[in-house]
């Protein structure tokens, strides 16, 4: 059975409209899909780990525990998600990548967030894929792949539906330094990309018939990251 890594954004787990239903269906979804593929689910924090990230640092705390804040978000979503899936998942997210490898020999599914300071969700995803040797990633967010430009400023952005890793690396810029960066994807886990050739998939996480086709390995509307 092929290991698929999922990126699920917290801007796709909790949108702030019907949030209950759509973590229903997301979870129907990923436990249908469970039954052919081993699926590892990496929650982000979305807007509510902006909305701490953003007061936090308006009241002078340290980007450290600003990371920190984002990171509790995470797993709180992970554990929102986990009741969705009514049994088929860990309820607590694995915090180490052993941990996840190990969780995948008792759960159809299993559940990760943030890990540490400096680390984002998108590089837990590809490391992790390096660590379970995962055939793809999915990344499932608020657009529908990688764009010529920012969809939501600039009514002329071209959906790019294929690209290369090094591509990749060239639109992800060289990095950051404050919590909750709001990128393409992050820098460090386009290099481990690079380095492994793990293909990934850009959909956008409410477009079901997208995610389920990204996850099973079928054409998709969205973007391939790929030799």
């Amino acid at each position: 059975m092929e290991k698929v890594v999922v990126s699920v954004g917290g801007s796709v787990l909790v949108p702030a409209e019907d949030d209950a239903r759509h973590l229903r269906d997301l979870a129907r979804l990923l436990r249908d899909l469970s039954a052919r593929v081993k699926l590892f689910v990496v929650t982000g924090g979305g807007r509510i780990a902006r909305y701490y990230i953003e007061t936090g640092r308006t009241l002078g705390i340290g980007e450290r525990t600003l990371d920190e804040f984002g990171i509790a978000v995470t797993r709180l979503n992970a554990r929102l998600l986990a009741g969705a899936l009514e049994g088929r998942a860990n309820r607590e997210p694995a915090t180490s990548y052993s941990q996840a490898a190990k969780l995948a020999r008792r759960f159809p599914i299993v559940l990760m967030a943030g890990t540490r300071p400096g680390h984002t969700t998108d590089r837990v995803s590809a490391s992790l894929a390096r660590f379970v040797h995962a055939a793809r990633i999915v990344n499932a967010t608020s657009v529908a792949g990688v764009f010529t430009a920012d969809p939501n400023k600039d009514p002329d952005a071209r959906l790019l539906e294929r690209i290369r890793f090094e591509d990749l690396v060239r639109l992800a810029g060289s990095g950051h330094s404050a919590a909750g960066p709001s990128i393409v994807f992050d820098p460090v886990a386009a290099q481990v990309l690079v380095r492994d050739r793990t293909p990934l998939s850009v959909v956008h996480g409410r477009d079901r018939e997208a995610l389920r086709a990204a996850i099973l390995g079928e054409p998709f509307h969205g973007t391939l990251v790929a030799d």
